[in-house]
């Protein structure tokens, strides 16, 4: 990246209910600095409350200059979040077991702190090829990862939404952190997997790919889920990342 070139992000997000749940329990944020999805579990109005609660505690990063280390601050908000839905539980026992995933990117003048925890997911489009830039924290990931199961197995296994980590749950709470660098023309999909388990990376590329609009890629990946039978909340953010100067 030249001195004269500074990168700057647009984005556009999206979240729809789905076909088959009676509420939406997935949180969304889009801001200048701060992108973020949240699935929340737990039964009942539950798992709306932790993605809700989580989403806000780190709100405040998108208006909070991240300083030297963003990736420091995305970490040290999550884990106040993390610490906010366990008092929450124990001070109401209705919310004990309520939990959420999250995948969050925090911009940074070029560079992006990416934190996840579950298995929502991040992609990254850049020379024509999609990444995916976060591995699940689900069972059969870890069976694909000890290969005891293929990713084709995985991907139909009745209990391939079964979390390993989530973000208020019982188990660790430890994300996945990464910094990377940002190119001009990149693009970056976050999504519940309430997409990601419907719309294969095939679809996702065409569209990532094709769209000029991010608002119009946002809506029809949704179209796409719900066409798929909507089975889960959907939820997604579409980035690019633009050259200016």
């Amino acid at each position: 990246m030249s001195n004269n070139v500074s990168l700057t992000l647009r984005y556009a997000s999206r979240t729809d209910i789905g076909l088959r749940r009676q509420r939406n329990e997935d949180a969304v944020y889009a801001g200048p600095r701060l992108l973020a999805v949240a699935d929340g579990m737990g039964g009942h109005s539950h798992g709306e409350v932790a993605s809700a609660t989580v989403i806000a505690a780190l709100s405040s990063l998108d208006s909070d200059p991240p300083g030297d280390d963003p990736l420091g601050s995305l970490e040290s908000a999550i884990t106040a979040a993390g610490h906010r839905l366990k008092d929450m539980a124990a001070r109401d026992p209705k919310l004990a077991g309520m939990g959420t995933t999250l995948t969050a990117m925090l911009w940074d003048a070029g560079r992006i702190a990416l934190a996840h925890i579950g298995d929502s997911r991040a992609y990254m489009l850049r020379g024509g090829y999609l990444y995916q830039i976060t591995r699940d924290h689900t069972l059969v990931q870890s069976l694909v990862d000890d290969g005891q199961m293929t990713p084709e197995q995985a991907a139909a296994h009745p209990r391939r939404s079964l979390l390993m980590r989530a973000l208020g749950g019982s188990g660790s709470v430890e994300p996945d952190l990464s910094l990377r660098e940002a190119e001009a023309g990149d693009r970056y999909l976050i999504c519940s997997d309430g997409l990601s388990g419907v719309v294969g990376p095939k679809e996702l590329h065409e569209i990532l790919t094709a769209a000029g609009d991010l608002g119009e890629a946002a809506e029809r990946l949704v179209e796409l889920a719900r066409q798929g039978g909507g089975p889960d909340n959907i939820t997604c953010v579409v980035a690019e990342v633009l050259a200016e100067g």
